[in-house]
């Protein structure tokens, strides 16, 4: 999954942009950034108008350093931008959630996220590892030889993973069940990877059958 600048999608509608409300933070607005693929929280920075408009031309997030007062761009100096994929505004139009992609760590010390604590979906982050295997196929890789073998093979693996988990289910402990079911995931993360898929698209199909 690419960390280039994309078209930013603000949600609910570009309208909402229209109506925050800068007074209340003396023209800066806090901006939560959350990883888009895993969920974790990954920063907290501030906003003014001029530095949205940045954000929203550049497609890298862009916030107004209060200590150096002026616009400062994420991995303006270290190349660890934040592609912003999403912006949403919350009910007092004062706050923004922002989901992005990291180019790198996104913390000064080197960590993933300034909160190293914060949940994240493990899932999302091997969906993003798949794609990114599937982009650069690095040689050695197990996935790499998958995305190789094209998408035949890799329905066949998965064809497998599925029975050996209901066989697992049936005939072995807990331990081996989990097993199975973890190499099924896997392999079912590549297979839709490898149609142009992800497991965001299987995801909103569940979501669309429960509303």
């Amino acid at each position: 999954m690419s960390t280039e600048a994309t078209a930013i999608q603000v949600l609910p509608g570009a309208e909402a942009l229209q109506g925050l409300d800068w007074a209340k933070g003396d023209g800066l607005l806090p901006a939560v950034v959350q990883h888009a693929d895993t969920l974790q929280v990954l920063m907290l920075g501030y906003v003014s108008a001029e530095s949205l408009a940045a954000t929203l031309a550049s497609g890298h997030m862009t916030f107004f350093s209060r200590s150096k007062q002026r616009l400062w761009t994420k991995g303006e100096q270290s190349g660890h931008v934040l592609a912003v994929q999403a912006i949403r505004v919350d009910c007092d139009d004062d706050t923004l959630l922002v989901t992005a992609r990291p180019a790198g760590p996104t913390c000064h010390t080197g960590a993933d996220s300034c909160f190293p604590q914060a949940p994240k979906d493990f899932l999302g982050g091997l969906q993003h590892l798949v794609a990114t295997r599937d982009a650069q196929r690095p040689a050695g890789s197990y996935t790499t030889t998958l995305f190789e073998g094209g998408i035949r093979r890799i329905a066949q693996k998965v064809g497998e993973e599925g029975v050996e988990t209901a066989l697992a289910a049936v005939a072995q402990d807990d331990a081996a069940l989990l097993g199975e079911a973890s190499d099924l995931l896997y392999h079912l993360l590549v297979l839709l990877q490898a149609r142009g898929l992800s497991l965001d698209d299987a995801r909103a199909v569940l979501e669309k059958r429960h509303r």
